[in-house]
C-alpha cells in the first residue's frame, strides 16, 4: 500500500508528559517520544534528574511533581496548558517498590505509602490530563503497571510483594475502565506490563536486595529458568512499544494490556 510509511510512528507537534522520567523506564520512554519528534515535558519528583534528562534532549523540558498530591500534579498540568496549550501523550510512569515482606508481615504504612504514588498518582495524573485531553478530542494515555499485576510471583524469587502487586492489578483496572468512558471521546488507554526489567524499580529493588553477588546470581539463574527466552531485558527494549502506543501507528487499540516480559506469563 503506497500510504504506508514510518510517518505514522512520528510524533511531531505532539505534547507528551512522562512521569518519572528522571530515571529507568521513565528515561527510556521520554527519551523515545523525543526522538520522535515530540515535545516532551520530562517530569519527576526528583527534578534534578528530571531537567538533566531534559537537557540531553532535544525539545524537552523538566518539571518536579510528587504524583501523590492532588495540588502539585494540578500545577504540572496548569504549567502544561499555560506554556504547551495542548495535551497529546501521557505515560504514567512514576511508580516506586517496598520491602517485600508477606502480607502478614506488612506495615500499613509500607502498604499506604506505596498506594499513594502507584495507584493514587496514576489516578490524579490521568484526571488532570484528561481535561486537556478532551478539549482537543484525542489523546493516548499509556499507563506503566507489571507483571505482578497479571500473575502472582512465586515466594522464592523474593522481590514482589502484594501492595505492589495490588496497585499494579489497580491501574490495569483503571485502564479499561477509562478505555472504555473515553473511547466515545477519541481518547485511548493502553497499560504496559514490564517484565523483569533490571532498570524498571521492580528491577532495582531486587538488585539492591541481593547486593552479595552470589545471592543476585542466584535470583537471576531463577529467573531465567523461569522466563522462556532465559533472560532479562533491558529498559531500552520497551521503547519501541511505548511509541508504537503513543503514535497512530496504534489508532484502534484501547484498552489493552500487553506484556513485554520474555514469556513470563505464559506458565
Amino acid at each position: 500500500m503506497a500510504d504506508l510509511s514510518l510517518d505514522m510512528f512520528r510524533l511531531d507537534g505532539r505534547v507528551a508528559v512522562v512521569t518519572g522520567a528522571g530515571s529507568g523506564l521513565g528515561e527510556v520512554f521520554a527519551t523515545a517520544l523525543s526522538v520522535a519528534g515530540a515535545r516532551v515535558i520530562c517530569a519527576d519528583l526528583d527534578g534534578g534528574s528530571a531537567k538533566a534528562l531534559a537537557d540531553r534532549l532535544d525539545n524537552a523540558r523538566a518539571a518536579e511533581v510528587d504524583v501523590g498530591d492532588e495540588q502539585s500534579v494540578a500545577a504540572l498540568f496548569d504549567a502544561v496548558k499555560a506554556e504547551e496549550g495542548q495535551l497529546d501523550v501521557l505515560v504514567n510512569n512514576a511508580g516506586i517498590s517496598t520491602r517485600p515482606l508477606r502480607i502478614h508481615e506488612m506495615p500499613v504504612e509500607d502498604w499506604d505509602r506505596l498506594d499513594r504514588v502507584n495507584n493514587r498518582g496514576v489516578f490524579l495524573c490521568t484526571r488532570a490530563a484528561l481535561g486537556l485531553m478532551r478539549e482537543r478530542g484525542a489523546g493516548s494515555v499509556i499507563n506503566i503497571s507489571s507483571v505482578a499485576g497479571l500473575v502472582g510471583v512465586t515466594s522464592d524469587i523474593g522481590a514482589v510483594s502484594a501492595n505492589y502487586s495490588a496497585s499494579k492489578g489497580a491501574v490495569i483496572g483503571l485502564t479499561r475502565q477509562a478505555a472504555a468512558e473515553y473511547g466515545p471521546e477519541g481518547i485511548r488507554f493502553n497499560a504496559i506490563c514490564p517484565g523483569w526489567h533490571l532498570g524498571t524499580q521492580l528491577g532495582r529493588e531486587a538488585a539492591e536486595l541481593l547486593a552479595d553477588p552470589q545471592a543476585l546470581e542466584g535470583f537471576l539463574a531463577r529467573v531465567h529458568q523461569l522466563t522462556p527466552l532465559q533472560r532479562t531485558a533491558e529498559p531500552r527494549e520497551l521503547a519501541g512499544l511505548c511509541l508504537f502506543l503513543a503514535s497512530d501507528a496504534s489508532s484502534f487499540m484501547t484498552g489493552q494490556i500487553i506484556a513485554s516480559d520474555g514469556g513470563w506469563t505464559v506458565w
